[in-house]
């Protein structure tokens, strides 16, 4: 028991001083300051892994990307995340962390993050936030870039063709509504 009486008096100043730090930073907002540590530590763990899992493969993370593949990965970086935080056929996947509260936009869903504090809120900040993904997405792009690009590739140009796609629809969708208007015929 010394040694567990030992870790509690010494860990005692550290969680008095995190306490602190979370009362002086939330103003009595409920911010899952732990649970956000908690993603980035996994963050950095996922990655370090990676970079180890790479390097024992016997590849080498690439210095360079051409500006080609480095368009590819970025777009598809942007409509992965984008599909993950809102897309209506994902929600299962957001349905442990939030709440459904509508439509916030074409083939899009508006969540609420549940409050549960700690990771489970965390991790609704995290699945609802296509910036936040965005991080998440292009580090599982470039390992993927990284061990088997031919496939990272073909991956990424779908998603590209899909966000090209968006564009699209939403370039139509607004022809059709002036049309509809009858925007076209100024005297």
């Amino acid at each position: 028991m010394a040694i567990a009486d030992e870790v509690t008096r010494i860990g005692a100043p550290v969680r008095r001083w995190a306490r602190t730090q979370k009362e002086e930073y939330s103003h009595g907002e409920d911010r899952p300051l732990g649970g956000l540590l908690g993603a980035m530590g996994t963050y950095l763990t996922l990655t370090t892994a990676g970079a180890a899992a790479v390097r024992a493969a016997g590849k080498e993370l690439p210095t360079r990307i051409p500006l080609g593949d480095a368009v590819l990965l970025t777009v598809a970086t942007f409509r992965i995340a984008r599909t993950i935080a809102k897309d209506p056929v994902a929600s299962p996947l957001r349905a442990p962390f939030t709440t459904f509260r509508g439509q916030s936009g074409e083939a899009e869903v508006a969540e609420e993050i549940r409050v549960h504090g700690g990771v489970k809120h965390a991790i609704g900040e995290l699945v609802t936030c296509p910036f936040c993904l965005a991080q998440w997405t292009a580090t599982a792009l470039v390992f993927g870039y990284a061990t088997v690009p031919g496939a990272t590739r073909l991956a990424a140009l779908t998603m590209t063709m899909v966000a090209a796609a968006d564009v699209g629809q939403f370039a139509y969708d607004a022809l059709q509504q002036k049309a509809m208007a009858g925007g076209g015929d100024e005297d």
